[in-house]
């Protein structure tokens, strides 16, 4: 009961809260029972929106229970350790009406809202209406993005999924930025240091195999997805296959039977427990709890947990204020128990989780970048630097860093638009080539297609992957993943854009207020989310009256040829993305050892 109570009490001053005490405003769902007791949810009535095919649009319900513990809050003596389960709710039913609170964050370029709740740890479930006796559907888990310093599960709508997909659909939140992912020596223990968040993924993961069954789910059915720091998630999840999930004896590779990684390069190189120990971790800690007062790791251990969350958010910022090019300036590191080998090594040792995978991203993924550029060089104090063909050199110096081989004029060369009188030309095309391929940011188009070149190729793969790349030019992008003033120039099928052909009016803020897509977009939306739960069924994507989505041929075909799926409203069809991105014609010889 005492925990119960801790979880409500915050429901009187928070705006975001994990429950309810009063009766809930929709019509309640079925109370169900699960490891720690009783949780009821509600009854959400939604109206799709109109698609070009003149499918029908009347309004469909879910059951949804939202804000359910699965972690006790890393409070305390739990900040920067392992979570632990939550064991019990208390005697009565657990209202989950509500999200629970976002994960302590900063407000960014995109999603605008601050928090600072650390009793963060809880997860959503929705699940179709009609679910037959006995039934058991698969598991969709859902790891959202947010560079590992933002995002949250409460800014995405699972009934669309759960729905047309027929899915059960879990959607989780997990600690972040410095809370969650920094290491320091004085957080060590037992072979442990940073990637808390990936821990709690994990102990989510083991929730669902222990509770999803009393949903109407099944646990032996289960696929993970995520996109940009998601889907990394899902890369560090895919690498470690023989590591275990926090307070219990079960491996990862247990844990889930296909994955979904949407803008995440897999083969993307993250630093070592030192290396991140040296950036984050030590200037966070050197500005809070200095070694020259605090002379032994518990010192510093208990300085740091005596900090308040403003404080440390604080401290976070003005890191990655100084580091404005490092779009992932805390992040997963490599080495210790969480996440033992890269990705690379990983697949060179023949130690990736063996399951099929979707993979891909969208055509202009870093043009979302260019246009926070561009926003930062249009503030009235201390603006940043234009992007312009007199500044492309310093631009592209700060990204192209190892140079490739023929240095920045070759890139110019390849891309003689950088040239251009026309500084919005400029713009547009610097989105172009760092979408293309870059050696910084893991979310480029010729990094994915290198990822899944090296899955293909470990010897024991026994899966096909299917490789997309989504490029509607009409996808929401202004006054969605980018605020007012919107750039001048073309973004196109940005970062993160896709998400809402999956997650209806995602807006990046709690509010879930985008517009409706347009009809022809709602329609490659529907065929989308129909493409993502067959996987989720049988491990193929394919079905019935869709266009075929073809295996990827990485394995015998560098870069796969035409063989990714170009999602476009009225032109799904197959493609040739590394002839689209220059991938072997020119992003290779530039950087014959980061791509191989």
């Amino acid at each position: 009961m005492k925990y119960f109570y801790q979880v409500i009490a915050p429901c009187f001053i928070l705006l975001v809260s994990a429950c309810s005490q009063g009766e809930s405003t929709q019509p309640v769902a079925p109370v169900v029972q699960i490891s720690s007791g009783s949780v009821q949810g509600v009854i959400r009535t939604y109206t799709p929106a109109p698609s070009s095919d003149n499918a029908p649009t009347s309004a469909y319900s879910v059951h949804e229970y939202r804000g359910i513990p699965y972690a006790l809050p890393p409070t305390g003596n739990r900040r920067w350790a392992l979570p632990e389960p939550v064991k019990s709710l208390g005697s009565g039913v657990f209202k989950a009406y509500e999200f629970g609170p976002a994960c302590p964050q900063n407000p960014r370029a995109g999603p605008p809202e601050k928090y600072v709740n650390e009793d963060c740890l809880s997860l959503n479930i929705t699940t179709p209406t009609d679910l037959k006796a006995g039934e058991k559907l698969p598991v969709f888990f859902w790891i959202h993005g947010g560079a590992f310093v933002g995002g949250s599960s409460n800014l995405y709508r699972l009934d669309k999924l759960a729905h047309e997909g027929r899915l059960i659909v879990v959607s989780v939140n997990y600690r972040l930025g410095a809370l969650g992912f920094m290491p320091n020596p004085a957080f060590a223990a037992n072979g442990y240091n940073g990637n808390y968040g990936l821990e709690d993924q994990r102990l989510a993961m083991k929730w669902v195999q222990d509770n999803i069954a009393a949903f109407g789910g099944d646990p032996s059915n289960v696929t993970i997805a995520g996109e940009s720091a998601g889907a990394g998630s899902v890369c560090m999840h895919l690498a470690s296959p023989d590591q275990v999930v926090a307070q219990s004896q079960v491996k990862v590779k247990d844990l889930f039977h296909k994955a979904i990684v949407q803008s995440a390069g897999c083969m993307s190189k993250l630093p070592t427990v030192t290396e991140g120990e040296a950036k984050a971790g030590a200037s966070i800690q050197g500005n809070l709890c200095p070694n020259s007062t605090h002379k032994t790791n518990a010192e510093v251990l208990a300085c740091m947990r005596a900090q308040s969350t403003e404080t440390i958010l604080a401290q976070q910022e003005i890191y990655t204020a100084a580091n404005p090019t490092d779009v992932t300036s805390i992040s997963p590191v490599i080495g210790g128990n969480t996440v033992p080998l890269s990705f690379r090594d990983a697949a060179a040792q023949n130690k990736l989780v063996n399951v099929p995978l979707i993979m891909g991203g969208t055509k202009s993924e870093l043009v979302l970048y260019v246009g926070y550029f561009w926003q930062d060089s249009q503030r009235a104090e201390n603006p940043g630097p234009p992007i312009n063909r007199l500044t492309i050199n310093r631009w592209l110096e700060s990204f192209y860093n190892p140079l490739p081989v023929g240095g920045i004029d070759a890139i110019k060369r390849q891309y003689p638009n950088l040239s251009n009188a026309d500084s919005n030309i400029v713009a547009e095309t610097f989105g172009e080539v760092l979408s293309d391929y870059n050696p910084r940011l893991g979310i480029t188009n010729c990094n994915y297609l290198n990822s899944s070149d090296t899955i293909l190729r470990t010897p024991s793969r026994a899966f096909p992957i299917y490789q997309f790349e989504f490029a509607d030019p009409n996808a929401l992008v202004c006054g969605v993943g980018i605020g007012d003033p919107c750039p001048p120039f073309d973004m196109g099928p940005v970062h993160s854009s896709e998400l809402n052909y999956l997650f209806p009016n995602l807006s990046f803020t709690s509010k879930i207020n985008a517009p409706n897509l347009s009809p022809t977009s709602q329609a490659l939306a529907n065929q989308m989310v129909a493409y993502w739960a067959n996987l989720a069924y049988i491990g193929t994507p394919n079905k019935a009256g869709l266009p075929t989505w073809p295996t990827y041929t990485g394995k015998t075909q560098r870069y796969g040829g035409a063989s990714v799926l170009r999602f476009e409203p009225g032109k799904v069809q197959a493609m040739n993305s590394d002839y689209a991105h220059q991938c072997s014609a020119f992003w290779t010889t530039q950087y014959p050892n980061e791509l191989n």
